[in-house]
């Protein structure tokens, strides 16, 4: 019996550091170092905007299928794109296979956009380049390990 209580006990501390280490990864990222404001004024539009012109950089492709990615409806998928268009981000282009659908495709402007929103994005925090390089190897494994568990 009491190796059951020992076995529970290691378990639901495990769960409490994980719960806490999820707590506090959530805090870093999203709060103490979130760049959505930074790319925000540099680009002067919505995230929504910047997470949409990202997405058509990567590829090409219709509004519904944008929609599916951004994980919103088609009306405000469509709100988004005719909003990147008229700032010449984004161009339509009628479907090759489908007389009812366009594609989206991203312009050159909206590709340097979605570059310097990739940059600003991918610039890690202070307090991640003054760790030393065993700790940044080690959290480098920690979540390579974490990101393959998915």
């Amino acid at each position: 019996m009491y190796t059951d209580d020992r076995a529970a006990g290691a378990e639901h501390s495990q769960t409490a550091t994980a719960v806490r280490v999820w707590q506090n990864l959530r805090a870093l990222v999203l709060e103490q170092h979130d760049r959505r404001k930074d790319v925000m004024d540099a680009l002067g539009m919505s995230f929504a905007r910047i997470k949409a012109l990202r997405r058509l950089a990567a590829r090409p492709m219709t509004l519904r299928a944008l929609a599916a990615e951004l994980a919103v409806d088609a009306p405000y998928a469509t709100v988004i794109v005719d909003d990147l268009a008229r700032r010449g981000l984004v161009e339509r282009s009628p479907h090759p296979d489908d007389r009812r659908a366009k594609i989206v495709t991203v312009t050159g402007p909206g590709r340097a956009a979605a570059t310097e929103a990739e940059r600003i994005l991918g610039e890690p925090p202070a307090a991640l380049l003054a760790l030393d390089a065993e700790e940044a190897a080690a959290l480098d494994r920690i979540v390579g390990k974490l990101l393959a568990h998915g």
